[in-house]
């Protein structure tokens, strides 16, 4: 130890050695020639060892996604020439909004039929009406009536057809058809341009909008671990962009298929982003926390000291009776160190600045 360690940690003591310390002692070893003064013991912590179900931890990795119940994909229903585009990627748009015009003869026949369907219907109901009153003088017989009545009735259906087509394409005047937005998000892919020729038959989606205030990681899951992972896992994810931050989630999902490819599983976690600080095709690392059948001993891992390759804990009785203890740790998660060995339940230890007791003790 060098010197000014040893004069700070004798500094601690009440009373000076009488004799020097013998190598992993305890007090019981020296008499009373240790103890721990009150200032010392405000700076110390402790801790009680307690019997806990022994947990593990399994890192995973995967990427931030949008919940898919939470997103839309806009095709296009109409070709034509795209006249503007009004939003760009990662833009936050509202329901109904419009994201871009397109000038189309699809919509201009469209228009046209609208405008022969109320024209037929008008007709149609003319001829009813005359029918009718023809009926009434015995001039016409029930039969033509009848016939009047399917007629209007026909044109009626076309016409109620023609409206639904407007209200489905959003079709504005004359042979503009605008594309709007179905749901409030965001544009999470944009693949149309200004000027650009849009064809009717098209099936890749020109927009995605996705709502992220609830987000999802879909992880890879090793074969050796599947049997490991259920649903309700308490997941910590953390990203590339946000190091220092911890998400919190649980497993959503267990996708139940071994990808031919990676060779491995996938899971869904499920993450509240009310910040909107993830977003999608993010890296994330996901920490699936569960326990293991066996019970042993925990206490904090800041109680743990490392020397000469062995594990010690400061074992506390009283001010003048503290015992330096060799332990084996089973395992570290954190801040929790499990204890197979050298700890009863119960026993009380020192969590923070336990290293100068220790050097003091055993120098």
């Amino acid at each position: 130890m060098k010197k000014t360690q040893k004069l700070f940690a004798l500094a601690i003591c009440a009373l000076p050695f009488a004799t020097g310390c013998s190598h992993k002692a305890s007090t019981e070893d020296i008499g009373t020639s240790f103890s721990m003064s009150d200032t010392m013991m405000a700076k110390c912590e402790f801790a009680t060892a307690q019997t806990e179900q022994v947990k593990a931890a399994m890192r995973l990795f995967g990427k931030i996604v949008p919940d898919n119940s939470k997103q839309a994909e806009i095709v296009p229903v109409v070709g034509g020439n795209v006249v503007k585009v009004f939003v760009e990627l990662g833009d936050y748009v509202k329901q109904g909004q419009v994201l871009a015009t397109v000038k189309s003869t699809e919509v201009a026949g469209f228009q046209k039929d609208r405008l022969d369907a109320q024209s037929d219907l008008a007709l149609a109901e003319k001829n009813l009406q005359v029918a009718r009153d023809m009926y009434a003088g015995k001039l016409a017989s029930e039969k033509d009536v009848i016939a009047a009545e399917k007629e209007y009735d026909k044109a009626l259906a076309a016409k109620n057809r023609s409206n639904e087509v407007y209200n489905i394409y959003s079709i504005g005047s004359g042979s503009v058809y605008n594309i709007k937005a179905p749901i409030s998000g965001f544009i999470v892919s944009k693949n149309i341009n200004q000027n650009e020729q849009l064809r009717s038959d098209r099936s890749d989606a020109i927009f995605s909008i996705a709502q992220i205030d609830e987000v999802w990681v879909l992880a890879n899951v090793n074969e050796s671990d599947i049997a490991k992972v259920r649903e309700g896992l308490e997941a910590d994810i953390t990203t590339l962009s946000y190091p220092d931050k911890v998400y919190k989630g649980h497993v959503d999902k267990i996708f139940n298929v071994i990808d031919p490819q990676t060779h491995a599983m996938k899971v869904r976690v499920r993450i509240p982003n009310q910040d909107l600080s993830l977003k999608p095709d993010m890296n994330a690392t996901v920490t699936l926390r569960f326990e293991e059948p066996a019970r042993m001993i925990a206490i904090p891992s800041s109680a743990v000291i490392f020397d000469k390759s062995k594990n010690w804990v400061m074992v506390f009785k009283s001010r003048t009776n503290i015992e330096t203890r060799l332990v084996e740790i089973y395992r570290q998660l954190g801040n929790i160190s499990y204890v197979s060995s050298g700890l009863k339940d119960g026993e009380k230890v020192i969590s923070k600045n336990g290293l100068l007791i220790y050097d003091a003790l055993n120098d």
